[in-house]
C-alpha cells in the first residue's frame, strides 16, 4: 500500500462501501477505515494526506452512489449514457469531505505514532466533514458513516442520545483503535474488537405489536410500477391498481397510505378546467373515497399547483394530501427538501443552455414548502411527512413543538434501482431510533415498511413485488434525548473528542 497510496485509498474507499445496504458487511467497512487512517497517518506532507483522503471518498462515494445511474434510464431529455459519468462526477465533489477529516488529522499527527489523540482528531474531524456534507449547497446527506451500524442494532441504538453524525465519528475513533493491536495500549483496540463481537451477538428484531381493541391499523400499498412503465396512458391504471389494493372490510379504522409519483391526476379543486382534462378532481377523489371505510383516512402524494389571476400557473408543489371517506381533503403537506436536478435545476439558465435538464418529467421547477410539518389526520392524531429524499437528513424530519405519533415517509423509490431502495430503508430506520418514532415508508417498487420506534423492521414488501401490508399502528417511544436536542449532540461530541485529543497530546508533550 506505501507504494501506491493514493490507489489504495481509493480501493479501501470503493471496498468500504460494501458495509452498507444492501450487502451490510460492516466489518470490511471497519477494516478498510483502519488501512486507510494508516495511510493517511502515513503521509509525507499535508498534501499527501489530503489527495489520500480525496482518493478514498472518490472511491467510497462512487461505489454508494451507484444507484444514481438508474435515474437516467427513465428520462429523454439527456442521453441514458451520463447516468454512469453521473456517480463518479457526484464522487469528485463528495471527496472533498473525508479529505478534510484526513488533512485534519493528519495535522494533529505530524510525525507521532498512532496514537489515541491522532484518532480523537480524526473522529471529530470527521464528525464536523460529514455534517458539513449534509448542509453545503442544500446538502447531500446519503448513508453518513453511521448507517453501517443498522444491523447491528445496539450499536445503532446509540443514535438515541447523539445522532448519526457522532455515531459516525465513533465508528472512525474504533476502526482506528483496531491499529492499536500491535501496539502498546493492545488493550483498547482489543476491548473494541469484544464490543463490536458482543454487540452483534445481542442484535435482535422486534416482533410485530399485538393489536390491542381500539388500536388503528396501517395499510400499505406497493403497485410494483415502475418508471418504465409510466406515461400519459398508464395514469388510471396506476389508480385502479392503487384502489383495488386499498379495499378491506369496515372493521378498525385504517389510515391508508399510498407511494409516491404515481398519481397523473389532481386532486384539489379550484383549478382551470384545462387542468382537469376531463377527470374533475372531484371525481377522482370520490373514486379513492369508495375504496375507504367510515372511520378510514387515505393519505398519497400528488402534484399541487399554484395560479395567478390570468389562470396562469405560476407553481407547483410535490405534496401529499389526506382524503377522508367523504372524499374531502383534510391536509396538505409540501415536500421543503427538494433533489436538487430531480426536481429542480440549480442554475437554469446556464445548465438549461448546456442541454442538461432536471430528470423528473415537466418543465417547471417545483417549488419548496415551508419545512417539516405534522399534520392533524381525525381519528389517527398528529401524523408527521417526509417525503422521499427528506427522511435521510438527521435532526431535520420533524416539526419542532408538534411531535408527531409516527412518520410517513412516501418515496419513488423506483429511481433508485436495487442499491439504492435497500440503503433508503436503512436511513428511514436510524431517523426512527433517532427520534423514537415509528417509519412507514411506501413506494411503487419496494422497499415499502413499517418501522418501529427502535428501528426495527416490523413489516415489509420486498422489492420488484406487487403486495400491501396491514399491521396495528406502532406506538411511538418518549422523546429521545436526540429528538431534544438535535445535532447540537453532534457539535458536542465532536468538541469532546477534539478536547480531548488536545488535553492528551499536551500531556504527551
Amino acid at each position: 500500500m506505501r507504494r501506491y497510496p493514493a490507489l489504495a485509498s481509493l480501493l479501501l474507499g470503493a471496498a468500504a462501501a460494501c458495509g452498507f445496504a444492501p450487502w451490510q458487511l460492516w466489518p470490511l467497512t471497519l477494516v478498510c477505515l483502519a488501512a486507510w487512517i494508516w495511510l493517511v497517518h502515513d503521509a509525507g506532507t499535508l498534501r499527501q494526506a489530503l489527495w489520500r483522503g480525496w482518493a478514498f471518498g472518490v472511491g467510497h462515494f462512487t461505489i454508494n452512489d451507484n444507484w444514481f445511474q438508474h435515474a437516467f434510464d427513465f428520462q429523454d431529455k439527456m442521453p441514458p449514457v451520463l447516468g454512469y459519468i453521473a456517480p463518479l462526477a457526484l464522487a469528485l465533489y463528495l471527496a472533498v469531505y473525508p479529505a478534510m477529516a484526513a488533512g485534519l488529522a493528519w495535522r494533529v499527527a505530524r510525525g507521532r505514532a498512532v496514537d489515541a489523540p491522532f484518532l480523537l482528531a480524526f473522529a471529530a474531524a470527521w464528525i464536523a466533514t460529514e455534517w458539513l456534507r449534509a448542509v453545503m449547497f442544500t446538502g447531500y446527506a446519503w448513508d453518513p458513516l453511521g448507517v453501517v451500524w443498522v444491523p447491528v442494532q445496539p450499536v445503532a441504538m446509540l443514535t438515541k442520545l447523539i445522532g448519526t453524525y457522532a455515531l459516525s465519528g465513533l465508528t472512525i475513533l474504533t476502526a482506528g483503535a483496531l491499529l492499536l493491536i500491535p501496539r502498546r495500549r493492545r488493550a483498547l483496540g482489543l476491548l473494541a474488537i469484544v464490543a463490536l463481537l458482543g454487540a452483534q451477538a445481542l442484535s435482535y428484531r422486534t416482533t410485530a405489536p399485538s393489536r390491542s381493541p381500539g388500536t388503528p391499523l396501517l395499510r400499505v400499498v406497493q403497485p410494483n410500477i415502475g418508471n418504465d412503465l409510466r406515461n400519459e396512458d398508464a395514469g388510471e391504471r396506476a389508480l385502479a391498481t392503487l384502489i383495488r389494493a386499498s379495499r378491506h372490510p369496515a372493521g378498525a379504522p385504517r389510515l391508508v397510505l399510498w407511494p409516491e409519483g404515481l398519481l397523473r391526476d389532481f386532486l384539489e379543486d379550484g383549478y382551470p378546467d384545462w387542468i382537469y382534462r376531463d377527470r374533475p378532481s372531484s371525481w377522482t377523489r370520490a373514486r379513492i373515497a369508495a375504496a375507504l371505510a367510515p372511520r378510514d383516512m387515505l393519505m398519497t402524494s400528488g402534484d399541487t399547483l399554484t395560479f395567478d389571476a390570468n389562470g396562469d400557473v405560476t407553481s407547483a408543489a410535490n405534496s401529499v394530501l389526506a382524503i377522508d371517506p367523504d372524499k374531502r381533503i383534510v391536509g396538505r403537506y409540501d415536500k421543503a427538501h427538494l433533489v436538487p436536478y430531480g426536481e429542480y435545476l440549480p442554475m437554469p439558465g446556464l445548465l438549461r443552455m448546456l442541454g442538461l435538464a432536471k430528470l423528473v418529467p415537466g418543465d417547471m421547477d417545483f417549488t419548496p414548502g415551508p419545512g417539516p410539518r405534522t399534520l392533524g389526520i381525525p381519528g389517527f392524531g398528529a401524523i408527521g411527512v417526509q417525503v422521499c429524499y427528506e427522511i435521510i437528513f438527521s435532526g431535520q424530519v420533524t416539526e419542532p413543538g408538534r411531535r408527531p405519533r409516527m412518520i410517513f415517509n412516501p418515496s419513488n423509490d423506483a429511481w433508485f434501482g436495487k442499491w439504492g431502495s435497500p440503503q433508503f430503508l436503512a436511513q428511514a430506520r436510524m431517523r426512527a431510533i433517532e427520534e423514537g418514532l415509528p417509519v412507514v415508508r411506501a413506494t411503487p417498487t419496494g422497499v415499502s415498511a413499517v418501522i418501529a420506534a427502535d428501528g426495527a423492521v416490523i413489516a415489509t414488501i420486498p422489492h420488484d413485488t406487487a403486495g400491501a401490508v396491514e399491521v396495528p399502528l406502532p406506538p411511538a417511544a418518549a422523546p429521545t434525548l436526540f429528538a431534544r436536542v438535535g445535532n447540537w449532540m453532534a457539535l458536542l461530541v465532536g468538541l469532546l473528542l477534539a478536547g480531548a485529543a488536545i488535553a492528551l497530546r499536551r500531556r504527551d508533550r
